[in-house]
């Protein structure tokens, strides 16, 4: 995929689910729930052990299916490491120019992190896909989206952290491209269980969630 098709995909589906997990195997098992319950995309943390390795094996299994990117990229190194093992997007907590460089030199969408106006500016400025306002429960939730909206409309934002079923409306309301969702969708401790269909549900509830919202604007 290109790299417009690939942001013409996560903006279409909505959610950006971000796997964070004690283990390969079960961040594996976790995304595999995902997509089965119809959310076609997976941003798996470098924080998850061989994160590049799984993120080669996902692609190699799901890439016909799912996009596989790779998140809590921190530089330009992890960024090349994951690139090289597949990824189809990039996706930093904070800002990292070199990070951002590296992407736009290979053609893959990116997507840094900020938090103030100063800071998302500066991202998009630097080639940013999109920004990513991380943590934005700690910083008002969708208020506070709303309110950096206003005076930079033309910069796409990916809010993350504290997003539920329950608040999810609010967001696409105050103009997310689409939403970064983790511990409120991903329960690894539910893997572990045998219980993968707790996950399935839970995408299943969110995608039909946003559609709903969508329609209904």
């Amino acid at each position: 995929m290109s790299r417009a098709d690939v942001l013409r995909r996560i903006e279409e589906i909505g959610i950006v689910p971000v796997i964070r997990s004690p283990s390969a195997d079960v961040a594996f098992r976790a995304v595999e729930a995902i997509v089965a319950g119809g959310i076609p995309i997976c941003e798996i943390t470098m924080t998850v052990p061989d994160a590049p390795a799984l993120i080669r094996d996902l692609v190699g299994r799901l890439g016909d299916r799912a996009l596989i990117g790779a998140g809590t990229v921190l530089d330009a190194a992890a960024a090349t490491v994951c690139l090289d093992a597949g990824a189809a997007f990039l996706v930093g907590p904070g800002l990292d120019l070199d990070m951002v460089a590296v992407a736009r030199k290979r053609d893959v969408p990116v997507m840094p992190g900020a938090l103030t106006p100063t800071e998302v500016i500066t991202a998009w400025r630097a080639g940013a896909d999109m920004v990513k306002i991380f943590p934005v429960s700690a910083m008002g939730g969708a208020s506070y989206l709303k309110a950096l909206r206003a005076p930079l409309p033309q910069v796409k934002l990916l809010p993350t952290g504290g997003i539920n079923v329950s608040n999810l409306a609010d967001f696409v309301t105050a103009g997310a491209a689409a939403v970064g969702i983790g511990g409120e969708l991903v329960d690894p401790a539910a893997i572990a269980r045998g219980e993968a269909h707790v996950i399935t549900d839970r995408a299943r509830a969110l995608r039909a969630e946003i559609t709903r919202v969508r329609t209904s604007r």
